[in-house]
């Protein structure tokens, strides 16, 4: 095939000597050479162009002497472009730098001086392996499909939050995830990259409940070398290692009030300082955070800004919980069962009829989480093939099975909306007949029915 006629492919090539320089794009002119001779180059040149291939020279300024630099500005490459091939140059005697460099991530090495036959060769390979990677990630991407497919759920309000997050997800608008501990938010956060533009960048996560206040900052930010006591080279933070991609938030109503400006900052202005730098660098990222507080309440302590808030919560979903989600606990206990069973060995394991009884009547205060630990225990502990109640060890189940029986449950519902009939009309017995749609007479006899006292003669109608 005649290359010319192939929209060139971008080459960075980074190396601080000007005639070497020269002489490589020379050499590649099958390429497109993006040039830079130092650290800060590199990136900006990696951001602006995306390259598949790197070439990088160990020795850089301010310290071409040493290896510290090159490495450096490796980690920096790999940490904002995963998939990127960096091929390392280094001096005839420093395979240990290079052996550090692969180990590191880098996908090759090469000896100075570099021989064009085999430098050519080492490129071809490295595209060859970037576009099969590429092309694996996208049939995977079409096999697996919609990464919400494999929820388990039957509930019609999660099915309603699945097809809104898919539509939120194309958007590049903020979102902020509330819900109980165990509902499931990573799961939507994850989801909400992997439907989004941005699913080929990283997704980046971090939990702000999980970092001592003292690291957290430095964590988010980054830090340059000497920045601090044991700072010993430059680090990039969770905000710039998502850039092109998303950062996902995890427990942001945890987040010190001391931080929250400068997080603010970031928001507003896309740009952030490493601590110790005077740089500003820009990012480009979408943010997802998540929270099992109310933030409107931590908002009126005092303990949560609202100008942040309006900024991270231009979308807000609301997971439920696992005891409103009608029938999800019975569908995930099965399939819980079976993955366990398999994962221990325990063959084929089912659940009694009592255990998910049991499992309907629990209130699941951890939500899927706690249920998937419960089932994991049961599978384990279960002397018989099939799980019973007392295998789950949960407090209520013994006393508090649930009620499938459909002559049971219109009872319940009949008294239940009898009694708020009557507590909304004051034990008017015209207005609740008329309230529940049914006849004096008939109201009467469900009231007997229930075993409810008769609220005497009727009220007077008000004036």
């Amino acid at each position: 095939m005649d290359k010319t006629l192939d929209k060139r492919q971008p080459l960075l090539i980074v190396e601080d000597d000007p005639a070497l320089l020269k002489q490589l794009k020379w050499s590649l002119s099958d390429y497109e050479c993006v040039l830079a001779s130092d650290q800060e180059q590199a990136i900006a040149q990696l951001r602006r162009h995306e390259p598949a291939v790197v070439t990088l020279d160990l020795g850089l300024p301010p310290h071409p002497d040493t290896p510290e630099v090159g490495l450096a500005v490796l980690r920096e490459l790999l940490a904002l472009s995963p998939d990127v091939k960096v091929i390392v140059m280094t001096g005839q005697n420093d395979r240990a730098n290079a052996l550090k460099a692969v180990a590191l991530g880098a996908y090759d090495f090469l000896a100075k001086p570099v021989e064009p036959e085999v430098l050519t060769l080492t490129l071809e390979r490295a595209y060859r392996l970037f576009e099969l990677q590429q092309e694996n990630r996208r049939l995977a991407e079409a096999q697996g499909g919609n990464p919400l497919a494999h929820l388990m759920t039957g509930d019609p309000e999660m099915l309603r939050l699945c097809r809104m997050t898919e539509k939120v997800a194309a958007a590049d608008a903020s979102v902020m995830l509330l819900g109980e501990s165990g509902t499931g938010k990573e799961l939507f956060a994850k989801a909400l990259h992997e439907l989004s533009p941005r699913k080929r960048g990283r997704f980046v996560a971090i939990n702000c409940a999980a970092i001592p206040e003292t690291l957290l900052e430095s964590e988010l930010f980054g830090y340059e070398k000497g920045a601090f006591t044991g700072a010993t080279r430059q680090t990039l933070g969770k905000i710039e290692s998502a850039h092109k991609g998303t950062l996902f938030l995890d427990e942001i109503g945890d987040l010190p009030l001391a931080l929250q400006p400068k997080l603010l900052r970031f928001l507003q202005e896309r740009s952030i300082e490493r601590l110790g730098g005077r740089d500003s660098i820009a990012v480009d990222v979408r943010v997802v955070c998540a929270t099992h507080r109310d933030p409107k309440a931590q908002i009126a302590a005092g303990q949560f800004r609202e100008d942040m808030y309006y900024r991270l919560a231009e979308i807000v979903l609301q997971i439920p919980p696992l005891r409103s989600r009608i029938g999800d606990a019975g569908l995930l206990a099965h399939h819980f069962v079976r993955k366990f069973a398999a994962a221990n060995k325990r063959g084929s394991m089912s659940l009694s009829p009592g255990a998910l009884e049991a499992i309907d009547a629990h209130g699941w205060p951890g939500n899927v989480r706690e249920l998937e630990s419960a089932i994991k225990r049961a599978v384990i502990m279960a002397d018989r093939q099939q799980i019973q109640t007392a295998d789950l060890g949960l407090a209520d189940a013994a006393t508090d099975a649930a009620v499938l029986n459909l002559g049971a449950i219109r009872e319940r519902a009949e008294r239940e909306a009898v009694v708020r009939a009557l507590g909304r009309t004051n034990g008017n017995i015209t207005r609740a007949a008329e309230l529940l749609g049914v006849s004096r007479p008939t109201l009467y006899d469900l009231m007997t029915k229930a075993g409810l006292r008769g609220a005497g003669p009727d009220a007077p109608e008000p004036a």
